[in-house]
């Protein structure tokens, strides 16, 4: 994964933004602003999606560890 070596990121997220962003703080934390609503994991999902394409993995790698109702979550990164 391009040089990281992490089982674990801590994401803040942003639901219901105007546009689909992510900023890394660092190599481990991240801010994603995604336009879903935090309604029945349609955000969680939408913040897959953007992570995945930031990070240049799989979708089906990333997955949602801690945090699915809190814009505090911790993303898991499969191997």
């Amino acid at each position: 994964m391009r040089g990281l070596v992490l089982n674990e990121d801590l994401c803040k997220t942003h639901p219901k933004a105007r546009k689909i962003q992510v900023l890394a703080r660092d190599a481990a934390h991240y801010e994603v602003w995604v336009r879903e609503a935090p309604e029945k994991g349609k955000a969680n999902q939408a913040v897959i999606e953007a992570l995945s394409g930031h990070l240049g993995v799989a979708q089906t790698r990333l997955s949602v560890s801690s945090g699915h109702a809190s814009r505090n979550k911790v993303i898991e990164i499969d191997d």
